[in-house]
């Protein structure tokens, strides 16, 4: 009797542990949801990666704030030399996720949608390095507006682009503001107004990317580029970066004014003078990749 007690016991202990298991493996499976983006980085290089395929990578609230944040970390690091976006399955971002924006979710709800979205947007414009887009599949709506607020933007033969809003009663008004920056007027309204997607290699034709490459070259391609950027000077580049986007929303006149400004402030960076010495030189430049001036030395 006392034996049976034992094994008893023992069949207790064992269904407990295994209970306790099975119901820590259920809690896991539960609380780890995948991220909706997925950040890496090495070499200077900052890889972004949309993670969210089974909804086409929509742009949701949380999608957008999670690639705000990973746009945002450690942005000053002297590490950190180039961004490169891309994305997870077969369509880069379907542009917003349409179920956050139905009557039941409010203006309030609607309002931080695209504010999110805009400050996005703009952060891209305004972060000290380049951001290069790494496409492979659609880019409509806000994810077509994401591409064109890159840098630059790397595509395959078959990416396609389009803004359909307008097919589903939501003109694509903000997306309208960086795609029509980015092709030519008509293009942008032909895009707006009938919703009609455009292929890669008529992208590239307008200026909406920059290169288009074999779907197996993609990564090699793109990847070139960053490397490339990371050979530059970063306060070089950041200057360079900030100063294009300032003098592009400007007149002519002011434009040189303010271009011209900033190349005798590049002059004053240590590293400007180390480029121009190392050139001279015929040697390779040593950057100290820091904003300091020439005469601090």
């Amino acid at each position: 009797m006392t034996r049976n007690l034992f094994y008893r016991a023992a069949n207790i202990v064992q269904l407990s542990r295994f209970t306790l298991l099975a119901g820590s493996r259920l809690l896991c499976t539960q609380t780890q949801a995948e991220p909706p983006t997925v950040r890496q980085q090495n070499n200077g290089i900052r890889r972004i990666i949309l993670n969210n395929p089974k909804k086409r990578n929509a742009l949701s609230l949380s999608m957008l704030e999670s690639l705000r944040s990973n746009i945002l970390a450690d942005i000053d690091s002297d590490n950190l030399r180039v961004i490169v976006i891309s994305a997870k399955g077969p369509v880069f971002s379907s542009g917003h996720d349409l179920k956050e924006l139905t009557s039941a979710q409010g203006r309030d709800y609607h309002t931080k949608v695209f504010q999110a979205c805009s400050e996005v947007m703009t952060l891209i414009q305004d972060i000290p390095v380049p951001v290069i887009a790494m496409v492979n599949g659609v880019a409509t709506a806000a994810g077509c507006q994401l591409v064109a607020s890159c840098d630059i933007a790397v595509v395959t033969e078959k990416s396609t682009f389009a803004t359909p809003g307008v097919n589903v009663g939501l003109f694509c008004s903000t997306p309208a503001v960086a795609i029509g920056r980015a092709v030519p007027k008509k293009v942008a309204m032909e895009m707006l107004f009938t919703g009609s997607p455009i292929s890669a290699q008529d992208a590239l034709r307008h200026g909406l990317v920059s290169k288009v490459v074999p779907e197996e070259r993609l990564e090699e391609e793109t990847l070139a580029i960053a490397r490339r950027v990371c050979q530059a000077s970063r306060p070089v580049v950041a200057l360079g970066k900030a100063t294009f986007h300032r003098q592009m929303a400007q007149g002519r006149d002011a434009a040189y004014a303010t271009a011209s400004r900033v190349m005798v402030d590049n002059l004053a960076l240590r590293d400007g003078q180390e480029g121009i010495r190392a050139f001279i030189e015929k040697r390779k430049p040593v950057w100290t990749n820091k904003a300091e001036k020439a005469n601090d030395e």
